[in-house]
């Protein structure tokens, strides 16, 4: 009998993978809508009886009465690497299991890490925006040698470790700030390992790559901003809940700090107006509506670029996000033992 699956956050870019696997255990429903308290009222009673494996990206919320709507759900699986967005207690009280992927896109975050820590301090944006709006060519968009910067890396997994490897193969210093650091940065790459006032004193770029969990909600706030170089730039690729915005654009604005790339915000529903979620401004809260706007204000600035939660957005990363999701589901089926769920 097949098992009955439901996609939800269905992207274009994961057609493909469907199409050219042979997926015939599975019983596939696709959604391009999130899952949260809302869409699961739009499933029929049927589906959700039935229901043993959902699978969710960020974008949806996976509450405790999302959960509990599922009579007979044994997995949730999210193709991503952070299970924040997952009532991690509530699956545990009915035995369902989680599955994640881990390491999915250590070399496509940092590959787009660098190219943002490149746009912002060689003006590539403002520069191409110029040129598309005058025929002139006499402004001058002097930039700055990266090989002459120290790269700030804070969190060494699989991704800030490779942001630190390519930023030492582009001539940088590399500091970096982790609760447990790696000795092959240290040793094969000269990467130091400082606290964090110093990596914050010292930096000229400051590029996260750690998890979001709660405990470090707002730790880049007004506070560490000043301290922070008045020619710093911040990267956050990482979560949006790590960084407070409302500082950050303060900071900004009255030129604490130089600049930042943004690829993650809190409320990336609303701010980035997302296609799968069509009732997202009917839900919105109010800190949603108040980041929104706040982004709006900051992308007007040629020192800032925000993108829409794309850096690891390649389609080697997303196949191998897919490939892995249903290797770890079939396994945990099977009652096999070569994964281990959450």
């Amino acid at each position: 009998m097949a098992i009955k699956l439901l996609v939800f956050d269905y992207r274009d870019n994961e057609k493909d993978f469907f199409r050219s696997h042979e997926l015939e255990n599975f019983d596939i429903t696709f959604f391009t809508e999130s899952l949260n308290e809302e869409t699961v009222k739009n499933l029929n009673e049927e589906i959700l009886n039935s229901t043993a494996v959902i699978s969710v990206f960020v974008h949806s919320e996976v509450t405790e009465k999302v959960i509990n709507s599922f009579k007979n759900l044994r997995i949730i699986s999210t193709r991503s690497t952070g299970i924040d967005h997952i009532n991690k207690v509530a699956a545990e009280a009915k035995n369902i299991a989680i599955v994640d992927v881990e390491g999915y896109g250590a070399r496509s975050v940092a590959q787009y890490t660098i190219g943002l820590m490149l746009a912002l301090v060689r003006h590539i944006i403002p520069a191409s925006e110029y040129i598309k709006n005058t025929s002139s060519t006499c402004k001058s968009f002097v930039g700055r040698d990266i090989s002459k910067f120290t790269l700030g890396v804070v969190g060494t997994g699989s991704i800030g470790a490779s942001v630190c490897k390519l930023a030492v193969s582009m001539g940088m210093k590399v500091l970096a700030y982790d609760i447990t650091g790696r000795k092959d940065l240290v040793e094969k790459y000269g990467v130091q390992y400082v606290d964090f006032n110093t990596l914050l004193k010292e930096s000229d770029v400051i590029s996260i790559h750690i998890p979001y969990t709660g405990e470090n909600k707002n730790m880049f706030a007004f506070e560490q901003f000043s301290i922070m170089k008045n020619t710093a730039y911040l990267i956050n690729t990482s979560r949006g809940e790590i960084v407070n915005i409302k500082d950050l654009h303060y900071a900004i604005t009255k030129g604490v700090i130089k600049g930042a790339a943004l690829d993650v915000v809190t409320c990336e529903d609303y701010s980035f107006n997302k296609c799968s979620n069509k009732n997202h401004v009917l839900y919105a809260d109010f800190d949603c509506v108040e980041e929104a706007q706040i982004l709006k204000e900051l992308t007007q600035s040629p020192e800032v670029i925000v993108t829409p939660h794309i850096a690891y957005e390649t389609q080697d990363a997303i196949d191998y996000i897919l490939e892995v999701t249903f290797i770890a589901i079939s396994d945990i089926v099977k009652g096999g033992n070569g994964y281990k769920a959450n």
